[in-house]
């Protein structure tokens, strides 16, 4: 199955942006890895109040499989964030690797 990386771009609530980034490393971050994701990077546009990462996952599942996993996880359900309560928007762009 080929690689299937996601650029996401967040807007985040007025003032929250740093709480947002410090909860989705602490939280977020380790249980995608958990679940076989890759994180790529992960980056701070301040003027924009945006939030912006990209992820990526080859394993024996699609993509969105185990994102589906992920968000139906225990782990997940009993991590107590909520991105509700931080983003405004999500815009998620997804690529595929041809090479």
């Amino acid at each position: 199955m080929p690689k299937t990386t996601q650029l996401r771009t967040y807007n985040v609530r007025d003032g929250l942006l740093d709480e947002w980034a410090e909860k989705w490393r602490t939280f977020v971050v380790p249980l995608r890895l958990e679940f076989g994701f890759k994180i790529e990077g992960a980056w701070l546009d301040r003027e924009r109040s945006q939030f912006v990462w990209v992820i990526s996952y080859d394993g024996p599942e699609s993509f969105a499989e185990r994102n589906s996993q992920y968000w139906a996880s225990s782990e997940r359900e009993t991590m107590g964030l909520d991105p509700k309560d931080y983003l405004v928007s999500t815009e998620i762009r997804e690529v595929v690797t041809v090479l």
